[in-house]
């Protein structure tokens, strides 16, 4: 599943390409993706221009002159192919590429808008785990996806004073806190790990151990939001992680997997100098979690 940086790299691309183009065409090869289409999907696109792309979470959000949003959640294999009209979309440049090792294959375009410049937007998505919503931007926040997500990481709401009052009294594990969506929207496995690794707090820990008396926030809490931060940052400017399944705007890797100090490390050395511990790997809540037992108290 693409995480927040590997959908913000498709977002600002996306952008760069989209914003200001009408849409002259659409052509909708099934009638449903993970969920069916909504009702005149087709109709309310064409003729509507572009006028930005957002993200909210692992969510796009394709704004329209129409007042009408365009969502687009890419599951796990959703991919854009941009191209002209005629040409071979299997050498068009892919945007966010989550195929594992399946290249193009036309039977799984379902999707495809024309824009009135010559600019064709094909939807790839061979598990069909994706989808796609056209809903009002005046209703946008109090819609189901979002109305109960929580700041943004790399906007100015989230501080250490607010990761404190959320985790305040909080039994939770540390992992668990901050992969519900409900506290930060975005955050998913790979940087959750790399987070809390560099800011030396153990994947176990009690949430609640972020706010000290009256709720204050303590060091800890401060140094997590830093580490959040950072490796969001580092993760978007690296274009993302490759693993099996995710490729950059222009087809190469990410190259935030090189950098990945604990994820899919198990059984390697700590990369904290003078640590000297080795990574581990444990499952919570159905999720593989990788740490160090000896830096990560």
């Amino acid at each position: 599943m693409p995480e927040l940086p590997e959908v913000e790299t498709v977002r600002r691309s996306l952008e760069r390409m989209l914003v200001g183009q009408s849409l002259a065409r659409i052509d909708l090869r099934r009638a449903d993706l993970r969920f069916p289409f909504p009702e005149d999907f087709a109709a309310r696109l064409t003729g509507r221009t572009i006028t930005a792309v957002r993200r909210r979470a692992k969510y796009l959000q394709l704004m329209l002159d129409s007042r009408d949003v365009l969502i687009v959640h890419l599951g796990m294999t959703g991919r854009f192919i941009m191209g002209t009209p005629g040409a071979d979309t299997v050498r068009g440049a892919v945007v966010g590429d989550y195929v594992y090792e399946t290249g193009h294959l036309p039977q799984h375009d379902h999707v495809v808008l024309e824009t009135a410049g010559g600019l064709r937007i094909t939807y790839n998505d061979p598990r069909r785990f994706g989808y796609m919503l056209l809903e009002a931007e005046a209703d946008l926040e109090a819609h189901a996806l979002f109305r109960a997500l929580g700041v943004e990481p790399l906007g100015n709401e989230l501080d250490a004073a607010l990761l404190a009052k959320r985790a305040a009294g909080r039994k939770a594990d540390l992992k668990a806190f901050l992969m519900d969506q409900r506290n930060i929207a975005g955050l998913g496995n790979i940087y959750v790990c790399e987070a809390l690794f560099r800011a030396g707090s153990s994947p176990r820990r009690r949430a609640g151990t972020l706010a000290g008396r009256g709720g204050r926030p303590t060091d800890r809490a401060a140094r997590l939001v830093q580490a959040i931060r950072q490796v969001l940052t580092e993760a978007v400017e690296a274009g993302g992680s490759t693993l099996r399944d995710y490729r950059q705007p222009d087809g190469r890797a990410g190259a935030f997997q090189d950098r990945h100090d604990v994820y899919d490390r198990e059984g390697e050395a700590c990369r904290k100098p003078g640590c000297g511990g080795i990574i581990r790997r444990i499952t919570q809540s159905g999720r593989s979690t990788f740490y160090c037992p000896r830096c990560q108290t």
